[in-house]
């Protein structure tokens, strides 16, 4: 789902990198407010097991292959603010030093993984815990969270490409939501399986951040 430099046009890139700037300014100022420092480290340890679970990758289909997202899972935890700031480091690093994702397109990636991910993902558990409060509901909440979030954002990345003109809409949309729906299914269950083991053996973490959904 990274986009490389050369698939976007020049309105497009640029657009998105000042609507993607704008998110993480409000984001720094709003998580600055909500947490407290003891909430840093555990963004360090976030962001750090993002990053690590990006670089495997599974087999989907077709020869491709699709790897852990972690934006629903860092939103879940930290709140959809704090989880933009995390998921931005990650794709700042990715980018500038690994070249996953391009230079130019850095703020179509953050809007991408570091907004839809953590927004739809928050978004979504919280509704579905408002309506399931148990351990089954908690599970069911995450999984559904992170598939959600993963399709989402392959789909604002296929429309991002139509606008361009590198691939019509047509081709890249289904393409782009029939794979990932299935790579959402392994987002699903590392998010849950994390997530439960987060509560499982320091639950106290989970209390740093007050505008997480853990709960």
């Amino acid at each position: 789902m990274h986009i490389p430099d050369g698939f976007l046009d020049a309105k497009t890139f640029v657009a998105l990198d000042v609507v993607g700037a704008g998110f993480v300014a409000v984001a720094a100022a709003r998580a600055r407010r909500a947490l407290s420092e003891r909430a840093v480290p555990l963004m360090a340890v976030l962001a750090a097991f993002i990053f690590a679970s990006q670089m495997l990758n599974f087999p989907v289909a077709g020869g491709t292959s699709g790897h852990f997202a972690g934006g629903a899972l860092a939103a879940i935890i930290l709140g959809p603010w704090a989880a933009t700031l995390v998921m931005t480091l990650v794709l700042v690093i990715q980018a500038l030093v690994f070249g996953d994702g391009g230079v130019l397109a850095l703020g179509a990636n953050v809007f991408n993984m570091a907004v839809v991910t953590p927004f739809v993902g928050y978004g979504l558990y919280r509704l579905i815990r408002r309506l399931w409060r148990n351990e089954a509901g908690r599970f069911v909440a995450s999984f559904a969270a992170a598939w959600l979030a993963v399709v989402a954002a392959a789909s604002t990345c296929a429309v991002e490409l139509a606008i361009s003109g590198t691939i019509p809409l047509a081709v890249v949309l289904p393409a782009m939501t029939v794979v990932h729906a299935v790579i959402g299914v392994g987002e699903g269950l590392i998010t849950a399986l994390a997530l439960g083991a987060l509560r499982a053996t320091r639950p106290d973490l989970l209390e740093l951040a007050p505008g997480g959904g853990a709960r």
